[in-house]
């Protein structure tokens, strides 16, 4: 299945639920694969933007993806926080090619999934970020998006 590629932060997270709600059937696993790591670069182009930078077109380890969360991170450092989630993203996508080489579909399709999964974790980190410039600054808290006066019951 070929989904449209995201313009935007909002465009990535609606691909993710979409590559998600479809992956168990999803006849072209490799292709979604790569639209969410191109859904990726957008969701850190968002930030890099916001943040008055112009996205690189550079690569790191062979992916555009991680270059561009190291020009993000420059200055900001919270916004480490979602390195790994980034390399997940690259890390998967290669799952699923793996599993397709090997023949086996139902992991590929597994695996899709798990990157849908991580793709909307980052599109909703960056997202909270922008909203929030203190969130990550201790690890993946939502700390900072509650208000001092509040408190936490159980």
């Amino acid at each position: 299945m070929t989904f449209q590629a995201p313009l935007d932060l909002d465009g990535a997270i609606a691909l993710a639920d979409a590559v998600a709600a479809s992956a168990a059937s999803d006849t072209a696993p490799l292709e979604a694969a790569k639209q969410l790591l191109g859904a990726g670069e957008v969701v850190l182009e968002a930030w890099v933007e916001a943040a008055g930078g112009v996205p690189t077109d550079d690569e790191v380890e062979g992916y555009r993806l991680l270059a561009l969360h190291r020009q993000g991170a420059k200055g900001n450092p919270s916004f480490n926080a979602c390195r790994e989630t980034c390399r997940e993203l690259v890390y998967l996508r290669n799952v699923v090619e793996m599993s397709l080489s090997e023949g086996d579909l139902a992991q590929a399709r597994h695996h899709l999934m798990l990157e849908a999964h991580v793709l909307r974790h980052l599109g909703l980190f960056v997202g909270g970020k922008l909203h929030e410039s203190g969130l990550g600054d201790f690890c993946c808290s939502s700390r900072p998006l509650h208000s001092a006066d509040s408190t936490i019951t159980n």
